[in-house]
C-alpha cells in the first residue's frame, strides 16, 4: 500500500470526474458519485499520517519513475512534513465542499462536480510532484476549473471575476516556465532534489539564478496573494462557489514559496526576505483595515483572508525554524477555519440571498446553531487561545520578534488585534442586536443535520489543534533538510542563537 497510496491518491478523484462526466446529469447522481469519491480520497489520505516514520530523513511514500525520455520528465512524488498535512487537510475538505454545494448547485450538476474532482486532483498533484515540470502541469491544471466555475456559477457578475482570476493567475505563469526550462536547459533535469544539491553547491551561475528565483516567486506571490499583488482576491470570493473558495484559499501558493522558492533557492531566498517581511507585515495592516470598512460580508472575508496569508508569509520569510512551522500549522488552521466561515456565510446568504452585512442583525435567537457555530469559527480565526488560530500566530509573531524584527512584529501583532475588531463585529451586527426587518420577515430556519454533520467536526478539529498542536508540529518538523538551514547559521548573531537554541530544544 505504502508503495502505490499516492498513485491513489492522484487517480482516485480523476477517475470520479470521469465517471461523473461520463454518466447522464440525473438528479442527485452526480453529487452522490462526487461525495462517493471525495470520501474514498480522504480516507485514501489518511494513510499518510499513520504510516509516515517520525525521524526518517527524505521524502517518504517515494515514486520516481522515467516517464517521458527527452526532455526527461520523471513521475516522482513524494511527501515530507511539510506536505504530508496538506494533502490530508485538501482530503478533509473536498467531500464538506460537496455536501456544501449539495442544495446550492441546482444545474449543471454534472459539469460543477466533474471540475470539481478534477481540481482535486490538480491540487494533490500540486502538493506530491518532486518533478518540477509534473509539478507545472498540476498548477496549470488548477487554474482551469476554478476559473469555468466561477465564470458558470458566479453569484452576481461571475465571467468578469474568472477573467480577472484567470489573467492574475496565468500570465505569471509563463515566467514561471521559462525558469523551470531554464533550468533544465543548464542541468538536464527537473528532479526537485538533485537541482537543490546543484543550486546550493554553486553550480548555476548566480546572476541568472536571480531572475530564475524571482520568476518563481512572481508566480507564487500572485497566487497566495501578496500585497500589492492582490486584485484579483475580492471578486474570486465574492463570485466563487463556496466549494472552489475553502479548498484553493491561499495553501497552494504558500506551499509553493516553502518548498519550491525558500527550498530550493535559499540564497536568494535570504535576499528578498526584508522586503517580502515590509510587504507581508503591509498586506496584515492593509488587508485589517479594509477588512474593517466592508458592508459585504464576502468581501470582509476576502480582504482579512489577505491579511491572514500576509501572516504566514511573515513566517515564511522571517526564514526562522519556529516560524515555518507556525507558518505551516497557519496554513492548516486557516484552511479548517476558512472553510468553516464560507459554510456558515454561505448557508446565510442561500437563506437570506444577501450578503450585504447591514441587512442582517438579531439572528442569534433565531438561529442558535448558526450563531453558536460562527462565534467559535470567529474566535478560531482571531486566535483565541485553546483554538487553532492561536498557535500559528503565536509562532509567528514570538520567532518574528526574538528572529527578526521587533518593529515588524508589533506592527503584525497590531494586524491581529485589527483582526479581532472586524470579526467580533461582523459576529455583533449579524447575529446581535435589534432584529432587522429581514430577519423579521423570513422564518429562522436554523441549519440542517447536514450542515451541522459537516460544521461541528470542524469547529472540534479548531480546539484540538489548539490544545494540542503536538499532534501536527512534530510530523511538520520533519521536512526534508534544505540548505535554508545551512543559510540560517550565517545570518546575524542573535538569530544565529535562536536558531542553535531551537535545535537543542528539539
Amino acid at each position: 500500500m505504502n508503495e502505490s497510496i499516492l498513485t491513489l491518491i492522484l487517480l482516485v478523484p480523476l477517475a470520479g470526474a470521469v465517471l461523473v462526466a461520463l454518466l447522464p446529469d440525473r438528479g442527485k447522481l452526480p453529487a452522490w458519485i462526487a461525495l462517493l469519491t471525495s470520501l474514498v480520497s480522504f480516507g485514501l489520505t489518511l494513510h499518510l499520517p499513520a504510516h509516515f516514520v517520525l525521524g526518517q530523513h527524505g521524502f517518504q511514500f517515494e515514486i520516481n519513475r522515467p516517464w517521458i525520455e527527452n526532455p526527461a520528465i520523471s513521475y516522482h512524488v513524494g511527501v515530507d512534513g511539510l506536505s504530508l498535512w496538506l494533502v490530508v487537510l485538501v482530503g478533509l475538505l473536498a467531500p464538506v465542499g460537496v455536501l456544501a454545494s449539495w442544495n446550492a448547485i441546482k444545474e449543471r450538476r454534472k459539469i460543477f462536480y466533474s471540475l470539481f474532482l478534477l481540481q482535486q486532483t490538480a491540487m494533490f498533484g500540486v502538493f506530491l510532484s518532486l518533478d518540477l515540470m509534473v509539478y507545472y502541469g498540476f498548477w496549470e491544471l488548477s487554474l482551469v476549473p476554478m476559473a469555468i466555475l466561477i465564470a458558470m456559477y458566479g453569484r452576481r457578475d461571475g465571467p468578469k471575476a474568472a477573467l480577472k482570476f484567470f489573467l492574475f493567475t496565468f500570465i505569471p505563469s509563463a515566467p514561471l516556465l521559462v525558469a523551470i526550462l531554464w533550468l533544465y536547459a543548464r542541468t538536464g533535469t527537473f528532479n526537485f532534489a538533485e537541482l537543490q544539491v546543484l543550486i546550493a553547491t554553486g553550480s548555476l551561475p548566480a546572476g541568472p539564478l536571480c531572475w530564475v528565483a524571482l520568476a518563481f516567486l512572481f508566480a507564487f506571490a500572485v497566487k497566495v496573494p501578496v500585497f500589492p499583488l492582490h486584485g484579483w482576491v475580492a471578486d474570486t470570493y465574492s463570485e466563487a462557489p463556496v466549494a472552489l473558495a475553502m479548498v484553493v484559499a491561499g495553501k497552494l501558493g504558500l506551499y509553493s514559496m516553502l518548498r519550491f522558492h525558500v527550498e530550493l533557492f535559499p540564497a536568494q531566498a535570504r535576499a528578498v526576505a526584508p522586503i517580502l517581511v515590509a510587504l507581508a507585515v503591509i498586506g496584515i495592516l492593509y488587508g485589517a483595515c479594509l477588512a474593517l470598512v466592508q458592508r459585504d460580508f464576502w468581501r470582509l472575508l476576502a480582504y482579512a483572508a489577505l491579511s491572514h496569508l500576509s501572516l504566514i508569509t511573515l513566517g515564511i520569510y522571517g526564514l526562522t525554524f519556529t516560524g515555518s512551522d507556525g507558518a505551516v500549522f497557519q496554513i492548516l488552521s486557516h484552511g479548517v477555519v476558512d472553510g468553516a466561515l464560507f459554510l456558515l456565510l454561505g448557508a446565510l446568504y442561500d437563506r437570506y440571498a444577501t450578503s450585504q452585512i447591514v441587512s442582517y442583525g438579531g439572528l442569534a435567537a433565531r438561529v442558535p446553531q448558526t450563531a453558536t457555530l460562527f462565534v467559535i469559527t470567529a474566535l478560531a480565526m482571531i486566535g483565541l487561545p485553546m483554538l487553532s488560530g492561536f498557535v500559528g500566530e503565536f509562532l509567528i509573531l514570538s520567532s518574528t520578534f526574538t528572529g527578526v524584527s521587533r518593529g515588524w512584529a508589533i506592527a503584525a501583532a497590531l494586524g491581529v488585534i485589527l483582526g479581532a475588531a472586524y470579526m467580533l463585529w461582523l459576529v455583533q451586527r449579524l447575529f446581535y442586536g435589534p432584529p432587522s426587518e429581514m430577519a423579521l420577515s423570513k422564518p429562522g430556519v436554523d441549519l440542517g443535520l447536514g450542515a451541522q454533520a459537516m460544521l461541528w467536526p470542524l469547529a472540534v478539529l479548531m480546539l484540538v489543534m489548539g490544545l494540542a498542536p503536538s499532534l501536527w508540529i512534530p510530523t511538520i518538523e520533519n521536512r526534508v533538510g534544505t540548505p535554508l538551514v545551512k543559510e540560517l547559521t550565517s545570518l546575524p548573531d542573535h538569530v544565529s542563537t535562536l536558531y542553535s537554541h531551537l535545535e537543542g530544544l528539539r
